[in-house]
């Protein structure tokens, strides 16, 4: 056994939130809005470099939430998602009363295939008289999906794209960050994600409008009255004056966490280098610049005589946390009655993935013993 446990993500404090909390105590800006909320969102912004706008709430499924909400989705309507995910980027097309259709995924990212998301977009036309509302595509693990040719197809059927980009903050398609490509964009500041506000999100914008209308219905739809009226439905969303304090700290070391998080996925890349059966997910091609949130392996049972089961028990043996990939939603027992458009791709990932410890507290060190682990199991 090891001396300690080895977790996958744990989160990282820079020093500087407590100096933020502290100045929303000293203030009593302890609300859903303040100095550290505005200030969090324009650091935002600054870090996206690019022309959107960004709306801070309690958590990424929110922002998913408020962006089916401002894309228009109704009961009744379709929206494609990719199925390779967590629940978490299909739930609020069911708050909507709308219908997921998901899509399989491409064997380069793992994202969603853009040939089986043509193909799934001209079938539900065909079939219902209409087509979807929108598409959820997802950066699974902060991998970059395959941007040009999804946002070509998105384009020419004048459909929506809201890119669930939680997994993916800092990684860059073609030099542009992830979750400006989309209508809407999101992030998730979740305690294991690359900062953390303990628990948030981030609703990205095509615009000031777009912005305060996320804001709007994030304050329970509150109509500016002296008294309170309310017109539509609205949601408490919004993020505290705290949690966005300690998001001001943490983006004063967020470039620090991507560039650690890329140089564990290059060191997990060098040590299974020369280990048969065992490949490590990386960029496909030059225009992707993953994150690399989870570092993650694919283990072949054929060649390795073990599977990604007896990998991750062996690992859990010894104080080190693994974790299998997503199950795809299509295989979901909640979405058994969603339409679905499958390949075998991510079928075939869950059953041989593995997800590896790569946040800020893993040292060098401790990747080399997980390797040697992984190919001590492997020779048993």
């Amino acid at each position: 056994m090891t001396n300690k446990k080895i977790l996958l993500c744990l989160a990282h404090m820079s020093g500087q939130e407590q100096h933020f909390i502290k100045e929303a105590f000293d203030s009593n800006w302890v609300v859903p809005l303040g100095p550290n909320v505005d200030g969090f969102e324009q650091d935002l912004e600054s870090f996206l470099a690019s022309d959107k706008y960004v709306s801070v709430l309690s958590s990424g499924t929110a922002a998913l939430h408020l962006a089916m909400v401002l894309a228009g989705v109704e009961a009744g309507d379709e929206v494609i998602c990719q199925s390779f995910t967590f629940a978490a980027s299909a739930n609020p097309i069911v708050y909507q009363g709308a219908l997921p259709v998901f899509v399989d995924s491409e064997p380069d990212t793992w994202n969603i295939s853009p040939q089986l998301l043509k193909e799934a977009i001209e079938d539900r036309i065909k079939t219902t008289g209409h087509k979807p509302k929108a598409i959820v595509l997802v950066h699974l693990y902060g991998m970059p999906a395959k941007i040009d040719e999804i946002m070509e197809i998105a384009n020419s059927y004048d459909i929506p794209v809201i890119e669930d980009a939680a997994e993916a903050m800092g990684s860059e398609y073609d030099g542009k960050k992830c979750g400006t490509f989309g209508k809407y964009g999101i992030f998730s500041f979740n305690g294991n994600k690359m900062i953390t506000t303990s628990g948030g999100g981030a609703l990205i914008c095509p615009s000031a409008e777009d912005k305060k209308r996320a804001t709007f219905y994030a304050t329970q739809a509150r109509e500016p009255f002296p008294f309170y009226q309310h017109e539509k439905i609205g949601y408490n969303y919004r993020m505290s004056n705290i949690c966005a304090g300690i998001g001001r700290g943490q983006m004063t070391i967020i470039d620090k966490h991507i560039e650690h998080h890329r140089h564990l996925a290059d060191l997990y890349c060098r040590l299974f280098h020369n280990t048969p059966g065992v490949s490590v997910h990386i960029n496909p091609a030059w225009k992707h610049s993953s994150n690399y949130w989870l570092t993650t392996i694919t283990i072949d049972s054929d060649i390795t005589g073990t599977d990604n089961a007896s990998v991750c028990q062996h690992l859990q043996s010894k104080g080190i946390e693994s974790r299998f990939l997503w199950k795809p939603l299509h295989l979901q027992p909640v979405f058994k009655d969603s339409p679905r458009y499958v390949n075998g791709v991510s079928e075939s990932l869950f059953n041989k993935g593995l997800c590896l410890p790569s946040g800020p507290c893993v040292s060098d060190e401790d990747v080399e013993m997980i390797a040697e682990e992984i190919k001590l199991c492997i020779r048993n």
